[in-house]
């Protein structure tokens, strides 16, 4: 007899930013490549996605300026850039999908969040548009009236 399986999942960080900044058209969970001590230091909560973007370079998903602080340990022997670009593992026909969507005017891709899926360090990723600064304060106003509303009941 099979038992379902628990999808296990906690966030690590998110880009709040982004979601006022940009607004979100489609999403995607993509895994990274790290070295040990960015596991650790992740685990830790030691990352910051602000000011985060993905790029596409020969057919290679990238993500760059997320901020990842070294692992303090005992022994440091290494030198670390914590803002080093990273790769994003896709399936190719994703990738593709998503480099014909970022290559129109005004599209980029934004990192979401770093959350653990199942003992795995995952990247939620976004194709996202810039807001106007009158998108901005319109977000502003629904988020203060649902505040108001939520207060009152």
């Amino acid at each position: 007899m099979n038992k379902p399986i628990k999808k296990f999942e906690r966030l690590i960080c998110s880009n709040r930013k982004a979601y006022f900044e940009y607004e979100i058209l489609d999403t995607i969970e993509a895994g990274i490549v790290l070295i040990g001590c960015e596991v650790k230091s992740l685990i830790g909560h030691k990352a910051s996605l602000d000011g985060a973007y993905g790029f596409i370079e020969n057919g290679e998903l990238w993500m760059h300026n997320a901020h990842i602080d070294e692992y303090v340990n005992k022994i440091t022997f290494t030198t670390y850039n914590p803002i080093r670009k990273r790769k994003l593992l896709l399936k190719k026909a994703e990738i593709r999908k998503w480099a014909a969507q970022a290559s129109q005017k005004g599209f980029t891709i934004i990192p979401l969040d770093f959350h653990l899926a199942n003992g795995k360090i995952k990247v939620k990723l976004g194709i996202a548009k810039g807001k106007q600064l009158h998108d901005k304060r319109q977000a502003d106003k629904k988020r203060d009236a649902a505040r108001e509303i939520q207060q009152y009941e």
